[in-house]
Formats: structure tokens, C-alpha cells, sequence
């Protein structure tokens, strides 16, 4: 958990040295970039106008696959937002400036392929070893005979 909000705060802070307001950072706490559907996301997006620019730290903050990265850039470009990754705008009329955005979200969907298979191995060997029990009961072993035994 201090992980998480040591992370969220680093790119807070990385966010206001890029210029943008605090009431202008739209968090999502407890999703990845993983997930297409959130709501801090939703609202950034829905912020932005014509002519804005949406600023986010690194790109696998924006997305963690190639076609929500691509999706979400092609969106803002058609609303003319510009979209900054870090100190980079991103213009999606420069050959070179698409294939090093693609390169980009290629990184951050092997970034999230790599966590997810090494989650799952340390699931594996947390189970074997009985240290993964899955979500533990709510009631304890004498709240479960009282409740079958009426």
C-alpha cells in the first residue's frame, strides 16, 4: 500500500513539474493501465478540449496495450488534443514521432505481459507451498456451526 501511494505521489509530483494544476490530475486508485475502463481516465478524456494538451508522465500510465495506446491517441488527435508524454508531444503526422509512440506502447504492453506471468508463477508457487488459501472465510469456524446448526 505505501508502495502504491509512494508511486502515486512520484507522478503526482512529475505532473506538476510538467506544468499541469493539481485540480487538473485525474487519478484512478487501486486500476493499472491495464484496464481501458477507468474512471480517472475517463475523466481526463472527458476534460479535454480542442486545442488542450493531455499531459501524462510516461505512456504506460496512459495504457499498457498497443491498441488502447494507439485507440486513445487517435481519439485525442481527431478532437485536435494534443497529448504529451513527459516533456514529448506526440504528433501523429510524424512518421517517426508514430513509430517511436508505437515502440513506446509495445514496451509498456510487454511491461504488463511480464508482470502478469510473474504474478501468476508466484501465485503457483505460493499455493504449492499453502501459503495462497484464496479469500479467507468472514465468519470464524463457531459462527459457522452456530449459523448450520439452526
Amino acid at each position: 500500500m505505501l508502495y502504491r501511494q509512494a508511486r502515486l505521489t512520484a507522478q503526482r509530483e512529475a505532473l506538476v513539474e510538467l506544468g499541469v494544476t493539481a485540480d487538473r490530475i485525474y487519478v484512478d486508485h487501486g486500476l493499472t493501465g491495464t484496464n481501458r475502463a477507468r474512471p480517472g481516465l475517463n475523466q481526463a478524456l472527458a476534460a479535454v478540449r480542442k486545442g488542450d494538451t493531455l499531459v501524462v508522465p510516461k505512456l504506460d500510465r496512459l495504457a499498457r496495450s498497443v491498441p488502447d495506446a494507439r485507440s486513445i491517441a487517435d481519439e485525442l488527435a481527431a478532437r485536435g488534443v494534443t497529448l504529451a508524454l513527459g516533456q514529448s508531444r506526440y504528433d501523429p503526422a510524424d512518421p517517426m514521432g508514430k513509430m517511436f509512440f508505437n515502440i513506446l506502447a509495445t514496451f509498456a504492453e510487454f511491461e504488463a505481459d511480464l508482470i502478469r506471468l510473474r504474478t501468476r508463477e508466484g501465485m503457483k508457487i505460493a499455493r504449492a507451498k499453502g501459503r495462497l488459501r484464496g479469500k479467507q472465510p468472514k465468519l470464524s469456524d463457531k459462527q459457522q456451526k452456530e449459523l448450520g446448526s439452526e
